[in-house]
């Protein structure tokens, strides 16, 4: 057996024991959650001495106050208890509680559901979580969080009233300049409304990215790097940019054929830049092209007429049916993704629905440097094969997320 397969091997193993510790830890976090409504029900300070079962949990785990608060408002959303009357209290999610009961639910994806019910109408609770409880079955706490969102904007449409105020002078001053490390610095000040539009377009662009490829370990300072990045991606595929010398705003990558069909070796980018010729694979896949033939010395003999690789109508199509990033837990919309060739053109892949998918840069990325696969389902709808250490059957996941919301809702 190779290195290789032995250490995916051992991959396997040790993901599989945290999987089974992890069911354990939740199923004995939920019997914990019982017992503590159990005590409240027959009165702590009867019992303990305590006067509230989270002054008790803070004692007994040692833990903050706000942390024991929490863990007992879980309890009681999940288990039913009593007054002190005598006159029951029913559980606000009576079907979680049951399904945690078996250490199939994370605390966030609990407390995801709980806060849905919460604010939805109560004619509505029993189907909401029914229908988060089985969306979770195949799906992270950002996504049931994401869909609990889309359900209670259906439920409540008109939503809270704008607050309108008043913008402040502007003031604006960016300066950007190319150290020859080939680092750019960005320094800039901006006035409060500038500064606010902008700090909102970052932060929705910069969330943590934890889907079914693991958490999101990026730094805040890289997360808004990439947020940046993306926020110039979507300025330069907008139609309504300014021309510059006759064309929309581009940037010219520069590459031999035999680089780019092989990925490896170096592009030229802009003037002097140079990236991996696996870079500018990820580049062609949704670009503009000009077929150059170069001479022995680079000078160029032949330059060819430019082509979109993905035509507008294509890209509609695209955007009817994916919805947005494709990848399983992303969220980010179509104006946010990229065309990715399943089968990559330079090795002779159609430019055609059936052989394309919406991926955002992060998981466009991620698709070419990993060991998730994706292709498209007998039904149309693209799907991702995972890694072998997140799941030896290699099931197939999709994103549900952009699509139509339950039937319930």
């Amino acid at each position: 057996m190779s290195s290789v397969a032995v250490w995916q091997t051992d991959a396997v193993a040790l993901a599989d024991r945290v999987g089974e510790l992890l069911t354990r830890m939740r199923a004995t976090e939920a019997e914990l959650g019982t017992l503590l409504v159990e005590i409240e029900t027959r009165g702590v300070m009867d019992l303990f001495g305590y006067r509230s079962v989270a002054r008790l949990l803070e004692h007994l785990a040692d833990v903050p106050k706000a942390a024991a608060e929490h863990v007992v408002k879980r309890a009681r959303a999940l288990n039913p208890s009593q007054n002190l009357d005598g006159s029951p209290i029913p559980a606000l999610a009576p079907a979680t509680g049951a399904t945690a009961s078996t250490g199939a639910l994370s605390n966030p994806t609990i407390d995801a559901i709980v806060d849905v019910v919460k604010k939805a109408p109560p004619e509505h609770r029993d189907r909401v979580e029914q229908d988060l409880l089985t969306f979770a079955e195949d799906a992270g706490h950002k996504q049931v969080a994401a869909l609990g969102t889309r359900i209670l904007a259906h439920l409540d449409p008109d939503g809270s009233e704008p607050d309108d105020t008043e913008p402040a002078t502007p003031t604006r001053e960016v300066s950007l300049r190319r150290k020859r490390s080939g680092i750019w610095e960005l320094h800039g000040k901006f006035d409060d409304e500038t500064g606010t539009r902008v700090s909102s377009v970052l932060d929705s662009l910069a969330q943590r990215r934890s889907s079914d490829e693991g958490p999101d370990l990026r730094s805040p300072q890289e997360r808004y790097g990439d947020a940046f990045s993306d926020t110039i991606d979507l300025a330069l595929n907008s139609p309504d940019l300014p021309i510059q010398a006759g064309e929309r705003a581009h940037v010219m990558i520069t590459i031999s054929l035999e680089d780019l069909k092989t990925g490896i070796g170096k592009a030229t980018l802009g003037d002097t830049a140079t990236i991996s010729a696996a870079e500018a694979r990820i580049h062609a896949c949704d670009c503009k092209v000009i077929p150059a033939v170069l001479g022995a010395k680079s000078e160029p003999l032949d330059l060819g007429r430019i082509r979109r690789l993905i035509s507008p109508g294509l890209r509609r199509a695209l955007y009817l049916r994916d919805g947005g990033c494709t990848f399983p837990g992303c969220h980010r919309p179509p104006r946010h993704s990229q065309g990715h060739h399943i089968r990559h053109w330079a090795d002779g892949g159609p430019t055609n629905l059936g052989n394309l998918v919406l991926l955002c840069s992060h998981h466009h990325r991620l698709l070419h440097r990993s060991g998730w696969e994706v292709r498209i389902a007998t039904d149309g709808l693209p799907e991702f094969l995972p890694p072998v250490f997140l799941d030896k059957q290699r099931k197939p996941r999709r994103n549900n997320l952009h699509q139509p919301l339950p039937h319930a809702a």
